[in-house]
């Protein structure tokens, strides 16, 4: 399968953020706004099951994964949240990043990844979005 091509967008930035480096808008961005593009090499699914150590892999459908682990996959710094801003979309086999409301720049940005992600990695770890952070806070944890 082919190599996706890819420019740098100047919509947004890589930074650090509570959960390692997270990508923010750098522009203000209008609600249902096509953000970036999450982009890499497309691999079956069998062969994305099989790089399960490898968080990157988007699966498109039943057959097509993507593996967006090359840092030039800028999309790949956007985070998980419990309380997204933005969602994934997809588009006749591409995945879009897409603001679910107006963001501001300097806003991190964020989207569900998903129950069966947040059960395999992110739960075991505890989960860094603003909302359990801020929960955790709460509960004195």
């Amino acid at each position: 399968m082919a190599i996706v091509k890819h420019s740098r967008p100047t919509n947004v930035k890589v930074k650090r953020s509570s959960a390692g480096l997270g990508l923010f808008a750098a522009v203000p961005l209008k609600k249902r706004e096509t953000i970036i593009e999450y982009i890499g090499r497309w691999i079956s699914s069998k062969d994305g099951d099989e790089l399960d150590q490898n968080s990157y892999i988007f699966t498109v459908n039943s057959r097509i994964d993507i593996d967006g682990s090359p840092r030039w996959n800028t999309a790949r710094y956007a985070n998980h949240s419990c309380r997204p801003n933005c969602e994934s979309v997809i588009r006749k086999g591409q995945v879009f990043i897409v603001a679910l409301k107006n963001i501001l720049p300097g806003e991190e940005l964020t989207y569900d990844y998903g129950k069966d992600f947040f059960n395999h990695y992110i739960k075991p770890l505890g989960c860094k979005c603003v909302k359990c952070t801020a929960k955790r806070a709460k509960e004195g944890k």
